[in-house]
């Protein structure tokens, strides 16, 4: 499994809590538990996660409630169920509210790893594949521009915008090498970023500081259209990447600034 997957688990039995997060640590992920499902959905709005493993039977709010929560903001999200107690109806009451899969304890150490492994592998080639149509997508635009001899000084591929002018472009401490792809802060660099993550900062460099949508962030970063909530995933997952690389501490932000609900702004200055 890939180094830099997040699982969360929530269970409200702390042996169980330790043993599930040892288990997945052991395989290679990155691991956060929660004790119940209010803390768990509090976990979900700070931190980027990739799947969830959630006890079903828990006091305050139950993993049936914590998974209708789960689904409505976070609809891209996998969640797999447990419980001790099998239950048929709250089996199908749990796939019905958007769970991916419903597991009995005890729990199987190989289970739990194939789960997650398969469930990661999944999501992994669906970001793939989106990356990939947005890239189809943008140089079949790029050939039509090309084939039909429009030059313009700022060269669109379909809304996606590529800087085709200058080598660098400044935004305060931050200079992003249109070239090299890499970035320097304050004159330290160059800084290495995954491609996607590159034109999401490209993105918010040009419009700094002001506030730039969820959607807008998609369609000028990746050329393609989403809906709020699939916008606001992916925006997630590609800010995650540029956080890494460019913040002094991930925890606590200081140049990409969330806006809960409403998207992100660059502060470089």
């Amino acid at each position: 499994m890939s180094a830099s997957a997040h699982i969360l688990i929530v269970d409200d039995e702390p042996n169980l809590r330790r043993t599930v997060a040892r288990i997945l640590q052991r395989a290679g992920v990155e691991v956060t538990t929660a004790s119940n499902g209010k803390e768990g959905l509090a976990l979900l709005s700070q931190h980027i996660f990739d799947m969830v493993y959630m006890d079903i039977r828990m006091p305050d709010m139950n993993g049936l409630e914590a998974l209708k929560s789960i689904h409505a903001t976070y609809p891209q999200l996998p969640v797999i169920l447990f419980t001790g107690q099998p239950d048929l109806n709250s089996a199908v009451s749990a796939l019905r509210h958007g769970a991916l899969d419903y597991l009995e304890k005890p729990l199987k150490p190989e289970t739990l790893i194939e789960r997650a492994r398969t469930t990661l592998a999944s999501l992994e080639r669906e970001r793939r594949k989106k990356e990939l149509q947005a890239q189809i997508e943008a140089l079949q635009a790029e050939l039509r521009n090309l084939e039909g001899g429009e030059q313009t000084g700022d060269a669109q591929t379909g809304n996606k915008v590529i800087e085709t002018g200058e080598r660098f472009f400044k935004r305060g401490h931050l200079t992003l090498d249109l070239h090299t792809r890499r970035v320097n802060i304050g004159g330290k660099g160059p800084i290495d970023l995954p491609p996607t993550a590159f034109d999401y900062l490209l993105v918010l460099a040009r419009h700094a500081p002001n506030l730039v949508d969820y959607q807008t962030l998609v369609v000028e970063a990746q050329g393609y259209q989403a809906d709020m909530k699939e916008a606001q995933e992916l925006t997630k997952w590609h800010i995650h990447h540029v956080r890494e690389a460019i913040e002094p501490d991930t925890e606590h932000p200081t140049f990409i600034i969330n806006v809960r609900g409403s998207g992100y702004r660059l502060v470089a200055d």
